[in-house]
């Protein structure tokens, strides 16, 4: 069965079943996927094996992480292909080569700063790289701050704090950064994306979006955003249609594309549960990671985990209809 997500420029066939693991094994929420010059998928999930490596077919090729990882959230690679990968669980950012090998540890493991001090890190989310390679973390469970680093590691400067005014946050869930060095910060209790200069400073905020989670920005000039919004889990806006999850497209903040849950929030084929981690790979195809066993209880009150969950989706771009 053929399942397509969006319409016009922007269409997608959901694959079923992709991503063939080892005997025995078996991936956890995925929190964060990347994928690198070759195509190869990196897939950063909660499970024994934290760190899991597909071909763009599908085939296991290495895993690593086992001993680094506590409780994966984010995941970046830069440039140079080093992958940066932001663990919640250790209150740590590590640079690490493709395969494994750690290069750079920003944060002490296991000695989180004091809840919304300021101070990194506690329950940090994402990283991004600006254009000479400062690294910028996202530090939103435990904070409300976006800290900003030397290549080596360098501690520069933070911004932010806790609220909804302009440069506040609540909960910057994830972070990237464009070919100008603006950097955009996904506000995802504020519903927006803010964005500011390599400094700190203002520039402006996307609205009309509900609790961004995943963000993917493209490269190059005029880049779209890819986000992955979560549904709603109170009581009285649980049942709300029109409000996720789902992945919109956006192209300088206006919407230009959706790919909707079909038939609202689901573990099936053409559905999302929680899309918490967006990549792309050099035929536009893209991966989406979920957390779909936190998210579950919020979605589905009372109803027990479905026997088969996916927490890694491949879309496959397809032309324009």
């Amino acid at each position: 069965m053929s399942v397509i997500l969006g319409t016009g420029e922007y269409r997608f066939e959901a694959l079923d079943n992709w991503g063939r693991l080892p005997e025995g094994w078996a991936l956890g929420e995925v929190a964060a996927v990347a994928v690198d010059e070759r195509d190869r998928v990196y897939v950063f999930n909660r499970g024994a094996h934290p760190m899991v490596v597909f071909d763009r077919e599908g085939n296991f090729l290495s895993s690593w992480g086992q001993d680094l990882f506590k409780r994966p959230h984010g995941l970046h690679i830069g440039p140079d292909q080093s992958i940066y990968c932001t663990d919640e669980g250790t209150h740590t950012v590590c640079k690490c080569s493709l395969d494994g090998k750690l290069q750079l540890q920003i944060g002490h493991p296991s000695q989180p700063a004091a809840p919304m001090s300021g101070k990194p890190f506690n329950r940090c989310t994402h990283t991004a790289l600006s254009p000479s390679g400062e690294i910028y973390v996202s530090d939103g469970y435990g904070n409300a701050m976006v800290h900003k680093y030397a290549p080596d590691g360098r501690y520069l400067t933070s911004w932010g704090g806790p609220g909804c005014d302009r440069g506040q946050f609540n909960l910057p869930h994830n972070i990237a950064c464009d070919a100008d060095g603006y950097v955009y910060v996904a506000d995802r209790e504020n519903h927006r994306i803010q964005i500011f200069d390599g400094n700190g400073k203002y520039e402006g905020q996307w609205n009309n979006m509900h609790r961004p989670s995943a963000m993917l920005l493209t490269a190059g000039p005029c880049p779209l955003c890819f986000v992955g919004e979560l549904a709603p889990y109170m009581a009285v806006n649980h049942d709300t249609p029109n409000l996720g999850p789902r992945i919109s497209i956006l192209s300088k903040g206006e919407l230009v594309g959706r790919l909707d849950s079909v038939g609202g929030p689901g573990a099936g084929l053409g559905q999302f549960t929680s899309p918490h981690g967006i990549a792309m790979d050099s035929h536009g195809d893209l991966y989406v990671g979920e957390v779909t066993v936190a998210s579950w209880p919020s979605l589905f009150p009372g109803q027990p985990l479905p026997e088969k969950l996916n927490s890694l989706r491949k879309l496959r771009r397809l032309p324009a209809a």
